[in-house]
C-alpha cells in the first residue's frame, strides 16, 4: 500500500487519521507543532513562520496562538478530544547568524503555549543552527527528523555604503 503524504508550507498545517497518511515540512527558524490523540487516533501538524508580532502597543502572541488554535479546532472537527492531546515540537533554528533571534522566540511561544494549555510536550527538538526536514504520522504521532547538514548557516556581515562611481547604477 502506497503512504500518502502531505506536505505543508509556511502558515499551513494538516490534520489526519488514516494510519497511511504522513504530513511533512522542512524547517529552519520556523517551528512546527505535532498535536494527536492518541486514543481516537486523529492529529495533526503546523509550520509557524512567526509566533509573535510587534505593534504600537508591543508584541502579541496572536499568530502563534492562532496557528495553534485552528490545529486545535480542526483535530477536534475530526474526533479528538482537548484534553487528550499529546505534543511534539520542533524547530526555531538560528538561520542567519548575527540577524535576529526569531528562532529561538518561536521555541519559547510554542513551549510555553502548551504548557499553559496543559497539553503534555512528549518530546522537541528545538533551536540550534540547521534545518529539520520532518515526517509525522498523525495517526500515532510517530516523527521522524532529519537534520539537514546540507543548508548552511548564513552570516549576515556589515556592508559599507557604496562608493559613488558616477554611473547611475543604484544597488539594492
Amino acid at each position: 500500500m502506497r503512504q500518502a503524504r502531505h506536505h505543508i508550507t509556511q502558515g499551513e498545517q494538516a490534520v489526519g487519521s488514516d494510519p497511511e497518511f504522513v504530513i511533512s515540512t522542512l524547517l529552519g527558524s520556523c517551528v512546527s507543532c505535532c498535536l494527536w490523540d492518541p486514543v481516537s487516533g486523529v492529529g495533526g501538524m503546523n509550520h509557524m513562520l512567526l509566533t509573535s508580532s510587534a505593534g504600537d502597543s508591543g508584541v502579541s502572541n496572536l499568530p502563534g496562538i492562532n496557528a495553534m488554535e485552528l490545529l486545535i479546532n480542526e483535530i477536534l472537527k475530526n474526533g479528538g478530544k482537548r484534553d487528550r492531546l499529546r505534543a511534539k515540537a520542533f524547530g526555531g533554528a538560528q538561520m542567519v547568524a548575527g540577524l535576529s533571534e526569531i528562532g529561538k522566540q518561536n521555541s519559547a511561544f510554542i513551549l510555553q503555549f502548551l504548557e499553559q494549555e496543559g497539553i503534555v510536550c512528549e518530546g522537541h527538538s528545538l533551536g540550534g543552527e540547521t534545518a529539520r526536514h520532518l515526517m509525522f504520522w498523525p495517526a500515532t504521532g510517530r516523527v521522524m527528523q532529519k537534520i539537514r547538514g546540507d543548508a548552511p548557516v548564513e552570516t549576515v556581515s556589515q556592508v559599507k555604503a557604496p562608493v559613488d562611481t558616477g554611473n547611475d547604477l543604484e544597488l539594492f
